[in-house]
């Protein structure tokens, strides 16, 4: 059964910063919830074609066809790794980018990264809107899982991104 999560961010810096801060994904990391002490295993990075919008300052960045191995602690509690694959499908410079699970644990999982422009009280912005689909599989078991821990542990995890982000833009 396919599930749909939509989180929605606005942070107080331009989209350029913003968008080269995401599309480069060693800081993949620094957005995840500590305890899951989620880390880069292994990146093959295939950058995107040159804009005349991008970011002077983006070193590196995952375009169409960069594939991103990732492990993860899914329980704090257990030594347990859960590696996940990512690769990425859609890429357009300081509006969106999408990666689909290629391996890792759901049946699957698209996930497009969007950032527009929005000036919010004055201040001009960016707002980072995270689309999320996904299928856990196993039937009602997974339904299940879903609705117990999997969806809970994603709005955490977008939560906790939503603190840390404006000190990791800073």
């Amino acid at each position: 059964m396919p599930h749909r999560l939509q989180f929605a961010d606005w942070v107080a810096f331009p989209v350029l910063q913003v968008f080269a801060f995401f599309s480069n994904p060693e800081n993949l990391p620094r957005l995840m919830p500590p305890e899951t002490q989620t880390r880069i295993d292994r990146l093959e990075l295939i950058q995107p074609p040159p804009s005349l919008h991008q970011s002077l300052s983006v070193q590196r960045v995952a375009g169409i066809g960069s594939i991103i191995t990732t492990s993860f602690q899914p329980f704090p509690w257990l030594s347990l790794r859960r590696l996940w694959v990512a690769a990425i499908t859609e890429f357009e410079w300081n509006h969106h980018f999408a990666d689909v699970q290629q391996k890792g644990p759901f049946q699957r999982w698209h996930h497009r990264h969007e950032f527009l422009p929005e000036a919010r009280n004055g201040l001009n912005g960016t707002l980072v809107r995270d689309l999320i689909e996904y299928e856990v599989g196993f039937g009602p078991l997974g339904a299940l899982a879903n609705s117990l821990f999997i969806a809970r542990q994603m709005r955490h995890t977008f939560a906790e991104r939503q603190k840390v982000l404006p000190q990791l833009l800073a």
